[in-house]
């Protein structure tokens, strides 16, 4: 008898439960996560090996519902990626870090997003905020290989609990013309 091949992500989602039924086996309380106790077993991006989530840096982040923290996809004239995250401490502070590639070499572009407060799936609005560190609008930069990354932040003005519809663009800096949108998104701020 053969082996069957397995495709790349259906072995990794097999290593994945495979990781989390040992690790309930073992004794150990069921994963919850930060504050609540054992890490659940989370995926480095990239990677086969998994890591424990308490093993990541930087702040702890919101609730991972679909509503709080986003991966919006940006496609157009290349290809992005915004990952849309609010740390869990209280402040209405996202964090935005932007990815871009396939764009023209060595150009500015910038990120910009327009915020429906009718939650109903559909953005319509054209208010376009350019987006950057804090109130200050921040260019990302591609490379030689039309590549770039930037590390944005805002302050949402709104109450905690409150919910909208939102949408992004990426625009050229120089001449205004959009080269990469998203789709719709619900975003709810994080008590």
């Amino acid at each position: 008898m053969s082996n069957p091949i397995i495709p790349r992500g259906r072995t990794l989602a097999i290593a994945t439960a495979c990781l989390a039924v040992a690790a309930c086996s073992a004794g150990t309380s069921s994963p919850t996560g930060p504050g609540g106790g054992a890490a659940a077993p989370v995926v480095a991006e990239g990677s086969d090996v998994a890591v424990s989530a308490a093993a990541q840096t930087g702040p702890p982040w919101g609730p991972e519902t679909p509503n709080f923290n986003l991966e919006v996809v940006l496609r157009g004239d290349g290809f992005g990626l915004v990952k849309f995250r609010q740390p869990n401490d209280g402040a209405t502070i996202v964090y935005l870090d932007v990815w871009v590639r396939d764009l023209v070499p060595a150009t500015e572009y910038l990120l910009q997003r327009a915020v429906d407060t009718q939650v109903d799936g559909t953005c319509t609005s054209d208010a376009w905020l350019t987006l950057g560190k804090g109130g200050v609008p921040q260019s990302i930069t591609t490379d030689a290989r039309g590549t770039g990354r930037e590390e944005l932040w805002r302050n949402i003005p709104a109450p905690p609990g409150a919910a909208f519809d939102i949408h992004f663009r990426v625009i050229d800096k120089a001449t205004t013309a959009v080269v990469l949108q998203s789709d719709c998104y619900q975003f709810r701020v994080s008590l």
